[in-house]
């Protein structure tokens, strides 16, 4: 009688056991929080924002790498040409000249990341700089009419920015950093009115949190009466809204300073890229009701709150 096929093994994949492993070591948090500290003391004052993206609607970080990745792939396949060490070195140059900005701007916006995705920056950032570092010895080597250890320095730092955005894809893909984390809630959330709750379940001034559809709701209801409701998880990283602070018809999350307009969602400071789904609001009979804006040809985000009740509240039609 013949023996049963042995079954091979499932095997986890050996990278990427190496990186989940590299989130979990804290080895590195005391180095991590010292650098986190010197980023955020930075005096950029609104040019964070714009080093954040915030302007663009989502990273700038992935889009300013273009150039020196792009420059230093164009010198590599010049370099497998021979005479075109000049035309290489030039390429070579522009690259440095661009990795320094793209650098600047990785750097802020690793600062508000989460500590794993922290560990996984920091040796991307790494990788990147011995790049840099190797990028540069090529310069100064075809300068000198090196141009053999040019090219193997070139061949070298090409290495390391394909390490550098093994590990950059890592955290985009993988741990999601960057990554709009309230994109799915017009997708959840069904169409129509959902009645949230009575009107004195929501102090004037105080943030509430509810529930549509397993989806978390912001709810803030103002002095005057109008409510406004907003995806209660931040954009940024999904940070608790309903345990932030209120104040001048924002709300600030408690994780990383991301404010939104509470009438429209819109992200009025950084780190955020996205603004917040923002939903309708109505009141029926001392019940608030919601309808994310959008659906049912609910009025488009930035013309404010309808709020519909005995009294006219609010900037849209009433009953």
């Amino acid at each position: 009688m013949s023996a049963p096929p042995r079954r091979r093994l499932l095997r986890q994949n050996r990278i990427l056991w190496l990186l989940d492993r590299l989130e979990r070591e804290p080895r590195a948090d005391a180095l991590i929080d010292t650098l986190r500290r010197g980023v955020r003391a930075l005096p950029l004052g609104r040019g964070r924002d714009l080093l954040h993206g915030r302007w663009l609607g989502h990273p700038v970080h992935p889009l300013m790498v273009q150039v020196p990745i792009g420059s230093w792939l164009s010198a590599a396949v010049l370099d497998l040409r021979p005479g075109r060490s000049r035309e290489s070195g030039l390429l070579v140059g522009v690259g440095l000249g661009a990795a320094a900005p793209a650098a600047v701007a990785g750097w802020v916006d690793w600062a508000e990341l989460h500590h794993p995705q922290q560990r996984v920056g920091l040796v991307h950032a790494l990788s990147n700089t011995a790049a840099v570092g190797l990028y540069a010895a090529s310069l100064v080597s075809r300068v000198k009419g090196r141009e053999g250890a040019g090219r193997a320095y070139g061949f070298l730092g090409l290495t390391a920015v394909g390490v550098g955005g093994m590990l950059g894809g890592h955290l985009a893909y993988r741990q999601a950093s960057g990554a709009n984390h309230a994109e799915e809630v017009p997708h959840v959330v069904s169409a129509g009115w959902h009645r949230i709750g009575s009107v004195d379940e929501f102090p004037a001034g105080e943030p509430v949190r509810r529930s549509v559809d397993d989806v978390p709701v912001l709810v803030v209801r103002e002095s005057g009466g109008a409510v406004h409701a907003l995806a209660e998880r931040c954009s940024h990283l999904a940070g608790p809204l309903s345990e932030g602070t209120v104040e001048d018809g924002c709300v600030r999350c408690p994780w990383h300073g991301s404010v939104f307009r509470l009438s429209d969602g819109w992200n009025v400071r950084g780190p955020a890229t996205a603004p917040q789904p923002s939903f309708e609001t109505r009141i029926t009979g001392g019940h608030v009701e919601v309808r994310l804006r959008h659906q049912n040809g609910g009025e488009p985000a930035g013309q404010g709150t309808t709020t519909r009740s005995g009294a006219a509240h609010g900037h849209g039609d009433h009953d």
